[in-house]
């Protein structure tokens, strides 16, 4: 029976695929909501936040979810169809959507595979801090808020988690690789240049002159840090 760790919502349009999927997962503990259109999807995620997506590869409906302040870090899994090829330009699309792991043509078994490996390190990350600080810079993560001198800064879900990962281990220098891996995860096709591009972003948000950052620093030929 399923428990109390989390419902993914299934938005796949294969309809056996999808009762697989969902029979397995509440094998595995979770209970899963299948729906067949992207307006009943939206009813649902309104109605109860969704530990997890899962939807078509290629699908328009992840721009959508993610403009949803309730959505902007629920996890989201996107699924090629075993018949067609994943070409990398694709898959790096939808990474580029804020998708947080592109599967290709795996079986059932796999995908809830991979899908418990995202939701246990989600878990694990669970720490009893719900703010932090680092100067005039300050983070709610139950409110899911940054702020700049009083004032709130809209980031990308992307951009939030790499400023979460600074917050919490300051003046600790990240290379860019092991960023990625820890907002990303371990694995993806993603080069060292995407954390640049974010950064770059991060600081014209939070930086009173990103020119010459204060906040966050580059430690040449390293990576980056927090300067607390």
């Amino acid at each position: 029976m399923p428990d109390a760790r989390g419902s993914v919502l299934i938005f796949l349009k294969a309809e056996p695929f999808a009762q697989s999927v969902k029979k397995a997962l509440e094998t595995n503990g979770y209970s899963g909501t299948i729906v067949g259109t992207e307006s009943l999807a939206l009813t649902e995620v309104k109605s109860k936040v969704p530990c997890l997506i899962i939807l078509d590869h290629g699908s328009g409906s992840v721009v959508n979810f993610r403009r949803m302040s309730m959505l902007s870090t629920v996890p989201i899994v996107a699924v090629q169809d075993g018949n067609i090829s994943c070409e990398d330009e694709d898959c790096l699309t939808e990474y580029d959507q804020d998708v947080d792991l592109v599967v290709c043509g795996q079986s059932v078994r796999e995908l809830v595979a991979r899908v418990r490996a995202i939701l246990r390190r989600r878990d694990a990350g669970v720490k009893t801090n719900t703010q932090y600080h680092a100067g005039n810079l300050r983070m709610d993560l139950d409110r899911h808020e940054v702020q700049i001198n009083g004032h709130s800064v809209d980031l990308t879900p992307k951009e939030f988690q790499i400023l979460k990962q600074f917050l919490e281990s300051p003046r600790r220098v990240f290379s860019r690789q092991e960023m990625l891996n820890r907002v990303w995860g371990e694995g993806y096709a993603l080069e060292e240049h995407a954390l640049d591009v974010h950064i770059h972003s991060l600081r014209q948000k939070i930086e009173q002159n990103p020119a010459i950052p204060t906040f966050l620093l580059t430690v040449r030929g390293v990576g980056y840090k927090l300067r607390a």
